[in-house]
């Protein structure tokens, strides 16, 4: 799908928005550092944060709702004959593509600046408990949907637990071993693909 100039022009403030608070965070730290400083960095105005992000907080998570949109929509696409942990893999792969997923190129070390975030900052460790569960709640439901009749709520729950097991531990190896030497989506491609192979147990 074509992006017009104008959410082009909105993807690259928000990135530059985005990266610019990462930076802060790391330099100063998440506590210390202000929407304003931010703003500054992003050369945008505080209001203009605004009216991307509620607070510097949705910025650590600014990407999972459209993570969710774009596996939802894969999902909903699914090929025939394939099998729900296929159409599950492939709806990852789409989400890995999307542009919301993947900071600039040249910024890897952000990527892994906002795990440690999330695994250092109390009170975004506690968001990313609820927002770990509230999407596989919703990845549930709609592989599900995917299904009808061929899969129930315990094997959809089994499935996208492996999935979101893979992803958590390719940032966990990676906050522990520092930016590895491939990118984060071709390894959480490969972590996935082991967790949903047709080899392993779904269900009990």
């Amino acid at each position: 799908m074509t992006v017009g100039l104008r959410e082009q022009r909105k993807l690259r403030t928000r990135r530059a928005l985005m990266e610019s608070a990462l930076r802060l965070f790391m330099a100063k730290g998440y506590e210390s550092t202000t929407v304003a400083e931010i703003a500054a960095a992003a050369e945008v105005s505080p209001a203009t944060f605004f009216n991307y992000f509620p607070g510097k907080e949705e910025v650590i998570f600014a990407d999972r709702l459209a993570q969710a949109e774009a596996l939802a929509q894969a999902l909903g696409e699914h090929h025939a004959g394939e099998t729900p942990a296929q159409a599950l893999l492939r709806a990852l792969h789409r989400m890995l593509d999307s542009p919301e997923w993947t900071m600039d190129p040249e910024a890897g070390d952000l990527v892994l600046a906002r795990i440690r975030l999330i695994a250092t900052v109390p009170a975004l460790s506690a968001r990313a408990l609820l927002e770990v569960a509230e999407l596989q709640t919703r990845w549930s439901a709609d592989l599900t949907a995917a299904f009808p009749g061929e899969l129930d709520a315990f094997e959809a729950d089994v499935l996208t637990g492996a999935a979101i097991g893979a992803i958590l531990a390719v940032g966990g190896r990676a906050l522990r071993t520092g930016v590895p030497a491939r990118p984060l989506p071709d390894l959480i491609r490969d972590a996935a693909a082991a967790a949903l192979s047709p080899s392993r147990p779904q269900t009990a």
